[in-house]
């Protein structure tokens, strides 16, 4: 049977840098492995980040967004059962930052794919700079997310901080999120993972499995707003990238910001890869992208957002959802 793993997280806690460690690691071993992705929306620059894992050994396919929980539901099972019929040695899934756990364990009981399918490991990613106070639903999430995980990652640790007290604090804060959501399990140190991904013991999580976690559910999918918006068709200067990016991360107006995260076009006909949290932005020079920003957060108002990017864009076909 092809073992299926789940790698799960909120919005922005780094999901899909782990997973191209991890995949490439797969690989390496001589696994054929399939990778599928959550399109939350109109674009996924996620797919486009995995893109160089691509070979003869990996296949990347996605679900399609739009409509409602069921379609998307019926989408998620169908593209299941087309990977299920290809005898993969494993599928890894990444499902986007809101998400119901029990959709994963329920479709994988489901006829024809209980024959083809059995659960390998849940890893859940978790951000070492997730703030001590994040909304309801997110803390619903962050807790839920982790509940059956059978190792956690903890991501974004610095070099020159104290991992132990950074992965501690996170610990507490969620452990104090699932006895809020009613959950009998409490994480431990030994659940967690706090090395860099270069250091991390791979085979140590491929076997990591998962935890049978029960816990009252707070809020449905369908009740979780979206926390994403996408910008689309941007040209901005390079020289002001930096600056257009620092100044939406910090206005409070355009809401609670975790991440934003894209390509831009660069006037040598490459692209700008962006990846910005509140406390650093990272901007790298790629061969191929698309000229989009996704911002993740919460209470956020396009209407504001916009007004920051329209400042210095000159493509007039921008378009943002």
């Amino acid at each position: 049977m092809t073992k299926i793993d789940l790698i799960t997280g909120i919005l922005g806690s780094g999901k899909t840098t782990f997973i191209k460690k991890y995949a490439a690691h797969l690989i390496n071993k001589g696994e054929r492995i399939a990778i599928l992705e959550n399109d939350f929306g109109a674009v996924n620059v996620d797919m486009m980040i995995l893109q160089d894992l691509k070979c003869d050994n990996c296949t990347i396919e996605m679900i399609m967004g739009g409509g409602d929980h069921d379609c998307h539901r019926r989408r998620f099972k169908t593209q299941l059962i087309s990977l299920g019929m290809q005898n993969y040695d494993r599928v890894i899934v990444e499902p986007s930052g809101i998400f119901d756990m029990d959709e994963f364990f329920d479709l994988l009981y489901e006829s024809p794919l209980d024959r083809w399918f059995s659960i390998g490991s849940v890893i859940g990613i978790a951000d070492s700079e997730t703030d001590d106070v994040l909304s309801e639903q997110m803390e619903y999430l962050l807790a839920s997310e982790s509940a059956c995980c059978g190792k956690l990652v903890v991501s974004k640790l610095k070099k020159d901080s104290d991992r132990k007290a950074a992965a501690e604090k996170l610990l507490s804060h969620i452990n104090r999120e699932l006895e809020n959501i009613q959950c009998d399990r409490r994480l431990t140190e030994k659940d967690m993972l706090t090395a860099d991904l270069d250091g991390l013991d791979f085979d140590l999580l491929e076997n990591s499995g998962y935890r049978a976690a029960r816990y009252v559910k707070r809020f449905s999918p369908e009740q979780i707003k979206s926390s994403v918006h996408y910008f689309m068709h941007i040209a901005i200067p390079e020289d002001k990238t930096e600056q257009v990016i620092r100044s939406i991360m910090q206005d409070t107006d355009c809401g609670h910001i975790f991440r934003i995260k894209g390509s831009l076009p660069k006037s040598n006909g490459k692209w700008l890869k962006v990846n910005a949290t509140k406390e650093k932005t990272e901007l790298s020079e790629v061969e191929n992208g698309q000229p989009v920003l996704i911002v993740i957060g919460d209470n956020m108002s396009k209407e504001k957002i916009d007004s920051h990017l329209q400042k210095y864009n000159t493509d007039t076909e921008y378009v943002s959802i």
